[in-house]
C-alpha cells in the first residue's frame, strides 16, 4: 500500500497530496515501523507486554506514580493496573513504597534492572531504525526529520491541554 513518493518529491502536486490519501499512506508505513518496533523489543533479554514497556517508561519519565496516576496514563482500569505492577514487581522491575506523606498512597518506582530493560529495548529500537535510516539519502533523512517535527509540532496544537503532557 505504501504509494509515498521517492527522493526530489516533497512539492503538493494535487487531489494526491490531500491529507486523507497522504494519512492512508503513512498509516501503512507506521504500521510496518510499528513491526519493526515490536520485534525490536521482543528481541531483548526479557519480553514485556505493551502495556509493561509503556507503564515502564511512564515511571522512567515520572518517577513515583501511585497507582491511579500510572492507570490513567495507560487508559488502563485500576486492577489491570494493580496485577500489571504485581508482574512488573515480581520480575523485579519496580517497587512499591509508601508515600512519604501520605501514607495510604504507595508510590511506584523503577528498580535497577527496570532501568536496564528500558536501555536494552530503547537500544534494540534505535539500532534498528538506525539500519532501514542509513539507507537513506541524507537529504532524506533531513527531509523526514522535518516532516516528522512538523507534525508532531501540528498534532501537539490541535490537542486540549488534559491530552497533551508536555504542554
Amino acid at each position: 500500500m505504501t504509494h509515498l513518493d521517492g527522493p526530489g518529491e516533497d512539492q503538493a502536486k494535487g487531489p494526491g497530496d490531500e491529507p486523507a490519501v497522504v494519512a492512508l499512506e503513512i498509516a501503512d508505513a507506521v504500521g510496518r515501523l510499528a513491526d519493526l518496533w515490536s520485534i525490536a523489543a521482543q528481541d531483548a533479554a526479557l519480553r514485556l507486554s505493551l502495556h509493561q514497556f509503556r507503564a515502564l517508561r511512564a515511571l522512567e519519565v515520572t518517577p513515583g506514580l501511585n497507582l491511579t496516576s500510572l492507570a490513567e496514563r495507560l487508559d488502563i482500569a485500576l486492577p489491570t493496573a494493580s496485577r500489571l505492577c504485581d508482574r512488573l514487581e515480581a520480575a523485579g522491575l519496580l517497587e512499591r513504597a509508601s508515600h512519604p506523606y501520605r501514607r495510604r498512597e504507595v508510590q511506584l518506582s523503577l528498580t535497577p534492572p527496570g532501568r536496564h530493560v528500558i536501555s536494552d529495548v530503547v537500544g534494540r529500537r534505535v539500532q534498528a531504525l538506525a539500519v532501514g535510516l542509513s539507507r537513506m539519502e541524507p537529504g532524506d533523512r533531513v527531509a523526514l526529520r522535518r516532516g516528522l517535527k512538523a507534525f508532531l509540532s501540528a498534532r501537539d496544537a490541535a490537542l486540549p491541554r488534559a491530552e497533551n503532557p508536555d504542554r
